[in-house]
C-alpha cells in the first residue's frame, strides 16, 4: 500500500501547519481554504499514547461542478497533510469514510466533499448508514448559489414553495448536525461544533455542512490562532452516582445476569473492562453484531451471538435471565427478537447516549462504556452471579464453540452446492493465525446472520459487519475503509452476488491505492435472503431469485463475477467448491492486489442452530393458503408477545426497588 496515502509522517505535517499560521493577526481565506486548512490542524493521541496523529486520514472527492473550484483547490493547497482520495461513487466512498472511522474505534474519521446535485444527494444513504450506527462522518456536499444569481444553476433542485430549500436539506434527517455555510465567518462557529458531534459519544454521528458554491469561493479576513495545530478531547459521560447506586441495588439482587456487549464497549475502549467484570461476577456475556469481539470467540463466559442471529446458548440465557446490562447497544428488534427475548428481566442499560440506554424499559446509567464498568466493579466486590448460572453458561458456551467447529469443518459432496457457513469455515482455515489477525467485512443478506453465529473474533475490530441499517453494497467499499484504517492486517470482505452487482466500483479504487483487499463472492443467483424470508411469510418465490423474476428471450444472465473483477484491476478466478476455495484463499493472501474470488453457493440453505423470532408483518387477508397460515402463526407469536408484557407488567415493581 502506498503509505503517502494516509499515514505520513506526523512531525512534518505540524511543521507543515505551523508554517501557514503565523501567531496573532488575520489570515486572509476563501471559505474552502479555511475549511480545509482548519481539518488539517486537528490532531489527536496514537492508540499507544506515543504522539499524535491528525484526526482526520483524508478526504475522499469526486469533483464536479459546485466543489472542485472552490474545495478542490483548497485540498490541493494541503494535499500533503489532509489527503485527498479520489473514488468511483459517492455513496461508496462514503461507506469507506465511515468503515475507516470504525475501524479506528472512532478515534479518527474521514472527510467527504462531492459536487451538487446527483454527487450529493448519493451521499444520503451513506448518512443514514452513520446516523443508525453512531458513527462519524463529516460529509461537504457542495449547494447552490447564494447569491441566487445563476438561478436554476446546473442540477439545482427547485422547491415551488421555498426559494431557501436546496436538494441538501434532504441530510437533515439522517444527520446529527447540519448547517449550510452562507458566509465565510459562520466558520467560527460551525467547525467546532462539527467536531465537537463528531468526537462526543453521546452526539457522535455523521455531521453535513452544505457548502454553496460561491462561498467556497468568498474570501474573509480570519483569526490566525484559529488554525493553530490542537490536540482534540474525546467527550465521554461519567456516570452518576445516583445511577450507579440504582444500578448496584439491581445487580446485588440478580442471580441470573447477562450481559449484553454492544457497539459501545468497543468504542468506548472497553474491552478489558468487560474481561474483568464479567470474569469477577461470572456473568455470561452475549454479542450483538456491532459488539461482536468484545470478548475473545474462546473466552470462556461468551455464550456468542444474541438475538434473531443469536447462538442457542446467548438465546437460552436471555430468556431466562433475570436482569441484563445492556452495555453500549441501541437493543434493535433483532436483538430483542422484537421485545420478546428477555421481556422478563430487569433491564440496566448503560449508555453514553441516554436516548439508547432508556429503551426496553431500562434502568438508564448515561456513561461511557469503561468508566460505568469500573464504577460498578468498585463496589461488587464479593458478589457473584449463582455459581449454578455461571456453570450453566459455562456449559452453554463450550457446547456452542463445538458445534460452530463442527458446522465450519462440515464434510463436503460435490452433488451438494455449498452453503455459507462452508465459506466462513474454509475462509477461517486459511490462515493459522485468522482468529487473531483477520478483519472480516459485510453487510447484509444471509452472510451476517451466518457471520454473527460462526465467525471466530480474536479480538476487537476482526469483526466488521454493518447491521444498523443492513446497507447492500457497503460491503466492497467498506471494506476499502477498513484497509486503510488498517494497513497491517488482512481485510476480507464476504458478500453476496446481490451486493456485488449493487456497489462493485470501489475494487478499481482499491487497486489505484494500492489497498489490498481478498473478496469472497457467494453466488446464489440472486437475493436469497429474502426469498427465504418471502416463503416464510407464505410469498411464493417470486421477483428474488434470477430464476423468478421476469425475463426476456434471452433468459437471465449468467455473470462471471471474475472477469468482471479482472476488469477493474483486480486479480480474480471462480472456484467449483470448497477445496478449490482453500487454495484459492491461499493465492490471494499471497498476492500483492485485491484478489476476487467467486464460488457458487445453495440459496436455500442455513445454519439451523440458534435464531429467535422476528416481526414482518403478514396480511390479514390473502387468497393464498400459504399466507393464511403464516398469518395465523404471526397472530400467534403476536399474543404470545402481548402475554409476556402483561405478565411482566403485573408483577410489578421487583423487591429491591
Amino acid at each position: 500500500m502506498n503509505q503517502r496515502v494516509l499515514h505520513h509522517d506526523a512531525a512534518s505535517a505540524d511543521d507543515a501547519v505551523q508554517r501557514r499560521a503565523p501567531l496573532g493577526g488575520t489570515v486572509r481565506l476563501t471559505t474552502a481554504q479555511a475549511l480545509v486548512r482548519y481539518l488539517a490542524a486537528l490532531r489527536v493521541a496514537t492508540e499507544d499514547g506515543s504522539g499524535t496523529e491528525p484526526l482526520f486520514g483524508g478526504v475522499f472527492a469526486i469533483f464536479g461542478h459546485g466543489n472542485v473550484a472552490g474545495i478542490g483547490e483548497a485540498l490541493y493547497q494541503h494535499r500533503d497533510e489532509l489527503p485527498t482520495l479520489r473514488a468511483h461513487n459517492e455513496q461508496a466512498m462514503a461507506h469507506s469514510a465511515i468503515a475507516y472511522a470504525k475501524a479506528h474505534f472512532r478515534r479518527r474519521m474521514m472527510a467527504v466533499t462531492t459536487s451538487i446535485g446527483p454527487g450529493a444527494t448519493n451521499l444520503v444513504t451513506a448518512a443514514a448508514l452513520a446516523h443508525v450506527n453512531r458513527l462519524p462522518v463529516l460529509l461537504l456536499p457542495g449547494d447552490v448559489f447564494v447569491s441566487r444569481a445563476p438561478d436554476p444553476v446546473l442540477q439545482q433542485v427547485e422547491d415551488f414553495h421555498d426559494g431557501g430549500i436546496s436538494a441538501n436539506d434532504a441530510f437533515k434527517p439522517v444527520s446529527r448536525y447540519f448547517d449550510r455555510i452562507v458566509h465565510p465567518a459562520q466558520l467560527l462557529n460551525a467547525l467546532p461544533r462539527a467536531v465537537r458531534v463528531l468526537t462526543d459519544a453521546a452526539l457522535c454521528g455523521p455531521v453535513t455542512l452544505a457548502l454553496p458554491q460561491d462561498v467556497q469561493a468568498q474570501a474573509w479576513d480570519f483569526p490566525a490562532d484559529f488554525f493553530a495545530p490542537r490536540v482534540v478531547t474525546f467527550h465521554s459521560p461519567a456516570p452518576r452516582s445516583e445511577d450507579i447506586e440504582a444500578a448496584l441495588t439491581r445487580l446485588r439482587h440478580a442471580r441470573r445476569p447477562l450481559i449484553v456487549a454492544g457497539g459501545g464497549v468497543l468504542y468506548g475502549h472497553a474491552t478489558d473492562a468487560l474481561h474483568r467484570f464479567a470474569g469477577a461476577h461470572g456473568i455470561p456475556v452475549a454479542e450483538t453484531q456491532a459488539g461482536k469481539g468484545s470478548l475473545a470467540w474462546n473466552d470462556p463466559l461468551n455464550v456468542g451471538a444474541l438475538g434473531v442471529t443469536g447462538s442457542p446458548a446467548a438465546n437460552a440465557l436471555a430468556h431466562d435471565a433475570d436482569c441484563v446490562l445492556a452495555i453500549g447497544t441501541r437493543l434493535q428488534d433483532f436483538t430483542t427478537g422484537s421485545n420478546t427475548l428477555f421481556t422478563q428481566a430487569d433491564v440496566i442499560g448503560i449508555n453514553a447516549n441516554a436516548f439508547d440506554g432508556l429503551k426496553h424499559r431500562a434502568l438508564a446509567v448515561e456513561a461511557d462504556a469503561r468508566l460505568a464498568l469500573d464504577a460498578l466493579a468498585a463496589h461488587l466486590q464479593g458478589w457473584h452471579a449463582d455459581r449454578t448460572w455461571t456453570a450453566r453458561a459455562h456449559k452453554l458456551a463450550a457446547g456452542w464453540r463445538d458445534t460452530v467447529s463442527t458446522l465450519t469443518h462440515a464434510p463436503q459432496r460435490d452433488t451438494v452446492l455449498p452453503y455459507e457457513g462452508d465459506v466462513i469455515g474454509a475462509v477461517q482455515r486459511s490462515s493459522a493465525r485468522s482468529a487473531v489477525d483477520d478483519i472480516v467485512v459485510c453487510a447484509a443478506g444471509t452472510l451476517p446472520a451466518e457471520l454473527h453465529k460462526l465467525w471466530r473474533a480474536g479480538k476487537p475490530g476482526a469483526y466488521h459487519v454493518e447491521y444498523g441499517y443492513s446497507c447492500m453494497g457497503y460491503e466492497i467499499a467498506g471494506g476499502l475503509g477498513v484497509k486503510l484504517a488498517r494497513p497491517e492486517r488482512e481485510v476480507i470482505v464476504m458478500l453476496g452476488d446481490g451486493s456485488y452487482l449493487m456497489m462493485n466500483s470501489e475494487i478499481a479504487t482499491s487497486v489505484m491505492l494500492g489497498a489490498k483487499l481478498i473478496v469472497v463472492v457467494l453466488d446464489n443467483r440472486g437475493y436469497g435472503c429474502i426469498n427465504r424470508l418471502q416463503q416464510a411469510c407464505g410469498g411464493a418465490p417470486f421477483n428474488n431469485l434470477l430464476d423468478d423474476c421476469m425475463q426476456g428471450p434471452l433468459g437471465a444472465p449468467s455473470i462471471d463475477f471474475a472477469a468482471h473483477a479482472r476488469s477493474l484491476g483486480a486479480h480474480a478466478e471462480h472456484v467449483a467448491n470448497v477445496a478449490e476455495l482453500e487454495s484459492a484463499l491461499q493465492r490471494a493472501r499471497a498476492a500483492e492486489r485485491t484478489y476476487v474470488i467467486s464460488i457458487d453457493t445453495d440459496p436455500a440453505r442455513t445454519t439451523d442452530d440458534g435464531g429467535w423470532w422476528w416481526e414482518v408483518a403478514v396480511p390479514e387477508v390473502s387468497p393464498r393458503e400459504p399466507v393464511r397460515a403464516a398469518r395465523a402463526k404471526y397472530d400467534a407469536q403476536l399474543a404470545a408477545r402481548a402475554e409476556a408484557a402483561g405478565s411482566a407488567d403485573s408483577a410489578g415493581p421487583t423487591d429491591h426497588e
